[in-house]
């Protein structure tokens, strides 16, 4: 800790008077990035149809409202909603996706509104052990939770909904509505798309990601 005579007027303070250390650094530089994203289902039953709700996380990756997701977060959606940290809500419509990917990318209309864009990292420089941390939605009702972990591996070849991914492994704590969210390396860059967990009563804290590498190309796409 700096002494308070070499402690600059715009240093930042936890409330407790010691500064940000690296995770809270990362948290405010990226937590307005991410953003709840809401759905509502049309579903048929025996019974006629209904509508049901959905919950995740997103990305924006550019100014223009562009936001990436999860495809499984808005498959089949009729309506997407995207709420930012600042609580407004706009409706979001779907710009493309690629199912086996499970990448989704949809667009708000912010109007003139200022929106934070994910500075975008290379996945492939990426080491085992390096620092992550998850921001998204779990529960679909805690928007801007942030979880800690490292990569606990690379290029794992994994089976999601029967579609083969090659994913970052990370130990940070992923529940549901963080699919969609970001994963982010201790300099603030966006380095994964959180999209699952191995999900066992005797397994605690697999989670997954898709490299930040293949969410652009999908993207640009």
């Amino acid at each position: 800790e700096k002494p308070d005579s070499q402690k600059g007027e715009g240093d930042k303070v936890t409330s407790a008077g010691q500064p940000y250390n690296s995770v809270t650094e990362v948290y405010h530089s990226v937590a307005s990035s991410v953003v709840e994203i809401t759905t509502e289902i049309v579903q048929t039953s025996m019974w006629g149809q209904y509508v049901s709700s959905g919950a995740g996380s997103g990305v924006i990756i550019e100014k223009s409202g562009i936001i990436v997701t999860n495809y499984h977060v808005i498959e089949g959606a009729k309506t997407v909603t995207v709420r930012l940290t600042d609580g407004s809500e706009y409706s979001a419509s779907l710009v493309g996706y690629d199912k086996v990917g499970d990448l989704a990318v949809i667009k708000i209309n912010a109007g003139d509104k200022s929106l934070t864009v994910a500075s975008l990292g290379c996945s492939a420089d990426l080491e085992v052990g390096e620092d992550v941390v998850a921001l998204g939605n779990p529960l679909g009702s805690l928007g801007g939770t942030l979880t800690t972990g490292i990569i606990s591996a690379k290029d794992r070849t994994i089976k999601v909904d029967g579609n083969e991914m090659v994913l970052l492994q990370t130990n940070a704590a992923i529940n549901p509505g963080n699919s969609g969210g970001g994963l982010y390396n201790e300099k603030g860059e966006l380095i994964g798309i959180v999209n699952a967990k191995t999900v066992d009563d005797a397994i605690d804290n697999i989670g997954y990601a898709i490299p930040s590498n293949v969410a652009k190309a999908i993207a640009e796409n």
